[in-house]
């Protein structure tokens, strides 16, 4: 037994072998690989996603200006335009109220348009629907207001400064009354305030376009044709042509103005609306603060370089002025025989 334990010798004992650094190396370095390819494999995933242009992208949403400090009954007529061709950059919050100087030609309204336009936060662009496409249906005349209320409409009465009220000077005869019914719904919705101005002297009026009706054929200041002028000396010039008077449609004619301003008055009633008269701004000018409170603008004293053409007496402004008086006297419309302001 001893022998056969013996046999068993230090010499003799198979021990199991030891595992190879270099093997372990290689499955470290295996294993790196196959996560590094793995890696590699989700960035150019990502990669591609990026370069076929299914980009996540973060809109920004703009705050919307709000009407502070403003009366509930006045929200719907302030308006926050956002032009097409411009940026109003730093005023684009500021408040825009809607407006349309609503007259007749030969009224005082170019002279009451430069008035406005001398405050520098009221832009009103002028006779735009004189230019007869504008006014060819119901539709290029709603547009051509969607432009100019966004301020896209550019004159040379366009402000730079913030502009706090935006309008325009339109005749009855452009369009206006035979689209009432649209363009009244239009100043409803959209919030547009009409200022109604008139004269009351239907007859001074009719002399004017008389003599505006002459000038454009004539152009009696330096051959060039005048409606407004800026002078005293062209003034003169333009009122030493007297009108003779067709006496026979005299009436009528006065009687077809008249009834077309009340109709206009009617047809807007529903909308917000002033009514004024060029010789009651003449006498008192202090009605121009009524129509900057009207319009919400900062007062300012409003100046126009414009100078009046047709002064006096108006028997001195007609050449068939006796036959003009008989025409009148007894009438509704004798009135306008007297000189009703001095200027």
């Amino acid at each position: 037994m001893a022998d056969d334990f013996c046999f068993f010798s230090k010499d003799s004992i198979i021990k199991p072998p030891k595992a190879s650094p270099m093997m372990l190396r290689m499955v470290v370095l295996i294993f790196a690989m196959v996560c590094g390819v793995y890696i590699c494999s989700i960035g150019l995933k990502q990669i591609g996603v990026h370069s076929s242009g299914r980009i996540v992208s973060v809109h920004v949403v703009e705050k919307p200006c709000e009407a502070t400090d403003i009366e509930p009954s006045e929200k719907p007529y302030v308006h926050f335009p956002k032009p097409k061709t411009f940026s109003r950059a730093e005023c684009a919050c500021n408040p825009v109220r809607n407006f349309a100087i609503l007259s007749t030609q030969r009224s005082g309204s170019g002279w009451f348009e430069t008035l406005l336009n001398s405050h520098m936060n009221i832009s009103s662009n002028g006779e735009i629907f004189s230019v007869k496409v504008r006014k060819s249906n119901v539709s290029t005349i709603l547009d051509t207001l969607d432009k100019l209320y966004n301020l896209d409409f550019f004159t040379s009465a366009s402000k730079n400064e913030c502009t706090a009220a935006v309008g325009l000077k339109w005749m009855l005869n452009q369009g206006l009354m035979q689209n009432h019914e649209q363009i009244v719904e239009y100043f409803k919705t959209r919030g547009v305030s009409a200022i109604f101005l008139f004269r009351r002297n239907l007859l001074r009026r009719m002399i004017s376009m008389l003599a505006n009706s002459y000038d454009q054929s004539a152009k009696l200041v330096n051959g060039t044709h005048k409606s407004h002028v800026h002078s005293p000396k062209e003034a003169e010039m333009l009122a030493s042509y007297k009108p003779t008077i067709n006496t026979t449609l005299l009436i009528p004619n006065l009687k077809q103005v008249d009834n077309m301003a009340i109709k206009a008055v009617q047809y807007f009633n529903s909308t917000r609306h002033i009514i004024l008269f060029y010789e009651d701004i003449i006498k008192n000018q202090t009605i121009l603060n009524d129509v900057q409170d009207f319009l919400k603008v900062p007062r300012r004293d409003l100046h126009s370089r414009q100078v009046k053409i047709h002064k006096g007496t108006l028997s001195s402004q007609v050449e068939n002025w006796v036959d003009v008086e008989k025409t009148l006297k007894g009438t509704p419309y004798e009135s306008f025989l007297h000189s009703d302001y001095k200027i």
